[in-house]
This record gives C-alpha cells, structure tokens and sequence, in this order.
C-alpha cells in the first residue's frame, strides 16, 4: 500500500478517537511512528493538524500518509480473510443494486454477507466493492453498516463528496431507517418507545471480537432509542414488528426487543433458546431486515428505497399469514 490515502469516516466509526481508529484500521502501526506522524503534521483532518485525542465525527476525511509495510498486511488480507471478488460474487453483487444514479448505490444486502472484513470472514461486501464501481471513476464507500446476520437497504457513496453529504444525513439523524423483524412472543403495548442506554461488553466478559455483544448501562451506556409498533400478532406467540432506530448502535435493535421482553426470532446470540420456536416450519436464522431508508440526496431531492424480504423471512411471512405490506405507515405523524 503506497501513496497518501484520503479516508472519509463513516458514522459507524466516528465518535472515537483518532489514534484508537488508527489501530483499528492500521494495526501494524507502532504508537511511537503514529505519533511521529502527527508531530510532523502527516496526518491531518479536513486539511488540518491533528492530535492522537482527536475525536473523529461522521463525515470527516483522515489524511493518511505513506505508511510502507506498517499498511500491510491488514487482518483482512491474512491467509483465512477475505478472496478477491469473483466473477459470481461480482454478479450477485449487481443483482442485488436497487438503485443507482452518479452519486449513490443502495443494495439489498443478504442476511449473512458481513459488510467489513473481521477474522474468520471468508468475505465482505467492502472488500468487494469494485464490483459496484461500474462506470465510476472512484471506487464505492461505505456510508454505515449493518450487521453480518441483518438483511436490508445498504447505502453506498460513488464519490468522496457524496460520501462526505451522506455521512452528515446519518450523523445529524435525518436518514429514516425502517426495519422489520419478527419476534418470539408479542409486546403488551402496540406501540412505544424504548429509550436503554447501551454500552459494549468488555473483551473479557465476551471472549473475543466476534462475540461483541452490548448489553443495556443506565451509568456507562450510550443513548439509544428506537421505536416500535406492532404490526401484526400471531396470537402471543410471536409479532410482527416495525422499528424505527433514533440512534445507531451496535446491536440496538436486537438488545432493545430483549429489553421490551420479546427476543428476535433467531437471535441466538442475545437470547439463547429463547429465540427460537417452531424450528421445523421455520428457519433458525436472524429475523431482522432493513426494508426501507428515506434520507436527502447529496445533490437533490431525496432517497427512498425498500428492500423486499429475505427468503427466510418470506417463509415465515407464509407461515404466519402476515399481510405483504402493513395497513398505514406504523410512524406517520412521528416527530424526531
């Protein structure tokens, strides 16, 4: 990896300090030449000086110099990591576009594609990315992620500048995120609020990066608040659910319906056995899909895209009978 590198900063990865995200992105970087770097005025943010306690926000650029073999290889390029894109995977990729135009893609991720590399990740949709470069002359970006297990409405960047218009939509909450999830058992009110503070378990009590779990911190937690409305009931034993995140954190949806008492259906991982039932009519797989996003254009106008539903979910909408489509939007009138 040569040249200087020009990273525009997700709203995944912004309120973090400079230094921890370059450990997390170049972990080969020893803290003594990072710190050589930002005396020197190598590193800079938005074209300025920066310092190791810099906090990063959605929509900054991080200049990065020439960092030789420090840059590589990074863990996602180590033996067991993720391939390059094939020819098939390329395809798939394409298929799964559900808009277009010069400045943004938004795809339907499929339930099990991480969308960044980790470690035993065979693939990740940013690792193939030139597969959605199409006539571009820059390469996609990532604008926010989902998790590896949730389907959904994915937003792409064709551009630096889209990238940057993007990230500010997520950061200042005028993206509308809309998902449906089914869940085992029904909640008592049919619509409301949840607002738990969250936080990330600590290495130790999770045992390794992919077990990151959070778990709900009144003191430590960060704000987090969704909201959902029951969509429809089978009975008590499950509910269709649509929720509407305020915030972004990392699995706030999933922790949030533990708290309300009613797991996601497949959602091992925060409920155990719980989250389970009927496993011989339906799928053991994660009950959780972004279906729709509405957010301004970096340009013009604004984004509105669904995603149809996963094969999994489509199964256990036919098994529970659910309508295609709810009867009114469950959050009209909703003022953020």
């Amino acid at each position: 990896m040569s040249g200087v590198q020009q990273f525009t900063i997700t709203a995944a990865d912004g309120d973090q300090r400079l230094d921890r995200w370059f450990k997390r992105k170049f972990p080969h970087l020893t803290h003594g030449r990072l710190e050589k770097l930002l005396r020197t005025g190598q590193v800079r943010i938005d074209g300025k000086r920066a310092k190791a306690a810099d906090r990063l926000t959605a929509g900054m650029i991080v200049r990065v110099p020439p960092l030789g073999d420090a840059a590589e290889p990074r863990p996602d390029d180590l033996p067991g990591g993720p391939k390059p894109v094939t020819a098939k995977d390329a395809e798939a990729l394409r298929k799964a576009v559900l808009f277009k135009d010069a400045d943004v893609i938004v795809i339907n991720k499929p339930a099990g594609l991480a969308v960044q590399g980790g470690t035993g990740l065979d693939k990740n949709i940013d690792a193939m990315l030139e597969a959605l470069q199409f006539d571009a002359p820059e390469r996609p970006r990532l604008v926010h992620r989902l998790d590896r297990d949730t389907s959904g409405c994915l937003v792409l960047a064709r551009s630096q500048a889209a990238a940057r218009k993007l990230a500010e939509a997520f950061r200042h909450k005028t993206a509308r995120k809309i998902y449906w999830a089914v869940t085992v058992g029904a909640p008592k009110m049919n619509e409301g609020k949840i607002d738990a503070p969250l936080v990330k378990q600590s290495v130790a009590a999770v045992g390794r990066r992919s077990a990151e779990r959070v778990q709900i911190d009144e003191d430590e937690g960060k704000k987090a608040i969704t909201y959902y409305a029951v969509v429809e009931r089978a009975h008590d034993k499950a509910a269709w659910l649509a929720l509407m995140p305020v915030t972004g954190r990392t699995h706030q949806l999933r922790a949030h319906c533990v708290a309300l008492g009613t797991p996601i259906l497949g959602d091992g991982k925060y409920a155990g056995a719980k989250a389970y039932f009927a496993r011989e009519a339906l799928d053991n797989q994660l009950h959780l899909h972004a279906r729709s996003i509405r957010m301004p254009h970096p340009t013009r106008g604004i984004i509105n895209v669904t995603a149809p539903l996963p094969p999994h979910m489509q199964k256990t909408w036919k098994f529970f009978e659910f309508a295609d489509e709810p009867d009114e939007d469950p959050f009209a009138g909703l003022e953020l």
